[in-house]
């Protein structure tokens, strides 16, 4: 089935005749709002060059009212015959950043993974911490490097200890994850739209470095999002009742008509064996983003929750999205449970962690009275 039907309509930025333009998907084309807009199609619902950006940015400033009208008027010209200079295929583009993204928060909001990792960390010993079922935990990471899905991943080096070592030796990392995640854009201090992300992970670079401060260079070397963002507006036949809460969270976080999503979401691995035989990627792990603890709003709650500024571009991820079951776990750290039981590949390869070439594609839809969405592809390939 179809990904991209007209209840879907994500937007996307791509390259065109040398230059960078907007446009959403639609089929297997892609509409072209750069050139829409020249035309005057837009010209009475959104500001002159809104739509002939480079990325989406100048309308997320424009607030929840233009969107809802710049939505309107794409489906009702792609509900009649429309010029097909309008068109792209979407097979022949070549996909850019849809957000030039301002600020990134990752979140920890699966209470299933955040057990896992207590138990794999602090065996033993109660596996969340005292905080957790208070607030949604997060942290600051780096914009500069979130990168669109298709981008190479360069294996990052850092500094490592071993348990039994003496001191830190320095080198490429050897504990490399990924993190299946389902991230939300901002703009005007309201929610746009949905993306897949990666949010990679050097594991044994971080388990050095994170106390006491937590995530850095373990995290910060690349994030990859997929290059479609799934408007808020297209998700409302999949919002589903978030999971029940105990404690009652404090007051600001006990949010009116709050809600997850019914999302399905996969991990697919292919080595570069598996490449070079010909082989698909093998499904290493199957999820669902209503599985998340906090949701959407509560995050975006309470990060203004000390004033803190939210800005056109923001990017807010869920953290690592695990069910729970040993297979619907959302990164190898889970799956392997720390390398000490390794996934087997078709072939026969077995996985701890990635190695060069290993390509890893994230994917997600919904599915529900016979309408489809999808989020399109969050992919990248290891390289030394």
């Amino acid at each position: 089935m179809n990904d991209f039907p007209i209840e879907n309509l994500p937007y996307g930025a791509f390259s065109r005749d040398g230059s960078v333009h907007l446009g959403v998907a639609f089929d297997e084309r892609i509409f072209d709002l750069h050139a829409a807009s020249r035309s005057g199609a837009f010209h009475d619902v959104c500001e002159p060059g809104v739509l002939e950006a480079e990325n989406l940015n100048p309308l997320l400033a424009q607030g929840p009212h233009v969107w809802a009208a710049v939505r309107a008027r794409v489906r009702s010209m792609l509900g009649a015959p429309v010029d097909a200079e309008l068109f792209v295929e979407r097979a022949a583009a070549s996909m850019r950043m849809p957000v030039a993204v301002a600020d990134y928060v990752d979140f920890y909001s699966s209470e299933q993974h955040a057990r896992n990792l207590g138990k794999i960390f602090r065996p033993g010993s109660e596996p969340l911490l005292p905080n957790w079922k208070w607030m949604p935990i997060g942290y600051h990471g780096r914009s500069g490097t979130i990168v669109v899905s298709g981008t190479p991943i360069r294996r990052p080096s850092g500094q490592r200890k071993a348990p039994d070592a003496e001191r830190p030796d320095f080198g490429p990392s050897t504990m490399l994850d990924i993190e299946l995640e389902l991230g939300f854009v901002t703009g005007d201090d309201a929610i746009f739209g949905l993306v897949l992300v990666n949010d990679w992970s050097a594991r044994d670079i971080q388990a050095w470095e994170y106390q006491p401060l937590g995530p850095f260079l373990g995290k910060s070397f690349a994030t990859t999002i997929s290059p479609w963002v799934v408007p808020l507006d297209a998700l409302a036949a999949f919002r589903v009742r978030p999971a029940p809460q105990d404690p009652v969270p404090p007051s600001y976080l006990q949010i009116e008509d709050d809600f997850a999503l019914d999302v399905a979401l996969d991990v697919r691995l292919q080595s570069e064996e598996m490449r070079v035989a010909g082989m698909a990627p093998a499904v290493i792990s199957q999820t669902n983003a209503r599985n998340v603890y906090w949701t959407m709003r509560q995050q975006l709650a309470h990060v203004r929750s000390n004033g803190t500024r939210i800005r056109a571009g923001d990017l807010f991820a869920s953290g690592t999205i695990s069910g729970s079951e040993p297979t619907s776990y959302g990164s190898l750290i889970e799956l392997t449970w720390r390398g000490t039981k390794p996934i087997r590949l078709p072939n026969g390869e077995s996985r701890a962690f990635l190695e060069d070439g290993d390509e890893v594609t994230l994917t997600g839809r919904c599915d529900r009275n016979g309408v489809r969405l999808g989020f399109g592809c969050c992919s990248g390939r290891i390289e030394p």
